[in-house]
């Protein structure tokens, strides 16, 4: 395991965000002509060409310095891996596949879906092509020499698919004799996307892994208690397939994970803050940066960060997305003060000048996980990301 020695900021930075942006006009409507198999994918690629320009200067016309491609060419958050990895077949699955205590598989069986996309692994895992490597060459073409550095690429988590069959429904019993061997030649594939990126210049990586906030919900931990398994070792288990695709990474590579209740078109899914996984996660989990979701009171408060090490940043997502509610700079600022409250809570010690310097802020999700965005308007994205860069500077004055 490779923990992080000296704390990583610069990125993140002060003002953060998590990555998608609205799709323009123009690609929205081409890409529901894509979804209707009225448009091929080398014409909607041109669309997506152009709003991703579009993004670049959205993101720099708010201030932030942070910039990704907005997830332009993404459907969900989460493409981009699974089915571009060779060993894995991308099948409507019926719902008794899905397991029924994932939050997000409950609203499935709830409204009465009967089967769902989803992927299984029929053969060995392997990187034959690149997962991000292409879309980063294209955000790279957009920007200065010197920006290059600020460029965030994120992507989706290796446990995504297991959680919702299971050891018994993600993989093909004759290829994997176990959890292990699968998430073992899947590490292997991300940390060869990881050197990739590297080489191209990039110094950013953020993991979208909302699983983790799946269990500070107790009715998840109550369901899989019932299905007969025991919650602390899933979670160590998937602990451990992060830290095989985060392990061995360069030291100026920042790697952080995120972590949200949900974001589907502005819908949530689970609940719970984060006391019942924060010193586990925090400690085990070998990444950089923890990007944590903190718009409502369904993620609890701040006093799971007194476990967080002096060696690790957390971002605040403080600014929601999943309305147009704008939160005034002093509301910003009165809930960055509750957070070093509690970090000075703990038997760490630091001083309230350290634990500052271990926070950043940003929204709690994406403006748009799936391609459709959530129901707020572009002028509120920009207000959003606006007001996150106001309060930064006025805190931390860098």
């Amino acid at each position: 395991m490779s923990s992080p020695q000296t704390l990583h900021i610069r990125p993140p930075f002060r003002a953060e965000h998590i990555g998608s942006f609205f799709r323009p006009a123009t690609l929205y409507q081409k890409r529901e002509l894509f979804e209707k198999k009225e448009c091929s994918r080398e014409e909607l690629r041109k669309y997506e060409d152009e709003a991703i320009k579009e993004i670049v200067q959205l993101q720099k016309k708010a201030g932030v310095k942070t910039i990704t491609d907005g997830e332009m060419r993404r459907g969900l958050f989460f493409e981009g891996i699974f089915d571009k990895i060779q060993g894995m077949k991308a099948l409507m699955r019926p719902v008794h596949e899905y397991k029924e205590y994932i939050p997000h598989v409950r609203v499935m069986y709830a409204n009465g879906v009967k089967s769902g996309p989803s992927f299984f692994c029929d053969g060995k895992l392997k990187r034959t092509v690149g997962f991000y490597t292409e879309d980063f060459k294209y955000l790279k073409s957009l920007v200065e020499p010197e920006e290059v550095k600020h460029l965030k690429v994120t992507m989706g988590a290796p446990n995504w698919i297991h959680q919702r069959h299971g050891c018994d429904q993600t993989y093909d019993l004759s290829v994997y004799k176990n959890d292990e061997e699968y998430f073992t030649d899947l590490g292997i594939a991300y940390r060869e996307e990881v050197a990739e990126l590297y080489a191209l210049g990039c110094r950013h990586i953020q993991i979208d892994n909302p699983t983790f906030c799946y269990f500070c919900d107790e009715t998840m931990i109550a369901g899989m208690k019932k299905a007969g398994l025991d919650p602390e070792a899933q979670l160590d288990a998937y602990i451990h397939a992060m830290n095989l695709c985060t392990q061995g990474r360069p030291v100026d590579l920042t790697m952080g994970v995120h972590m949200c209740r949900g974001n589907y078109r502005g819908m949530h899914y689970a609940e719970g803050g984060y006391d019942r996984i924060a010193v586990k996660l925090f400690n085990d989990l070998d990444v950089d940066t923890f990007y944590l979701e903190y718009d409502t009171e369904r993620a609890g408060d701040f006093a799971a960060l007194k476990h967080l090490p002096p060696t690790k940043s957390a971002v605040l997502g403080l600014m929601t997305t999943k309305n147009a509610n704008l939160e005034t700079v002093e509301e910003l600022k009165t809930r960055i003060t509750q957070a070093v409250d509690a970090m000075c809570s703990g038997e760490i010690k630091r001083t309230r000048e350290e634990a500052l310097n271990q926070l950043c802020i940003s929204t709690q999700c994406g403006f748009a996980s799936a391609w459709q965005g959530n129901p707020i308007t572009e002028e509120d994205q920009l207000k959003k990301l606006q007001r996150l860069v106001e309060t930064a500077q006025q805190v931390w004055k860098e």
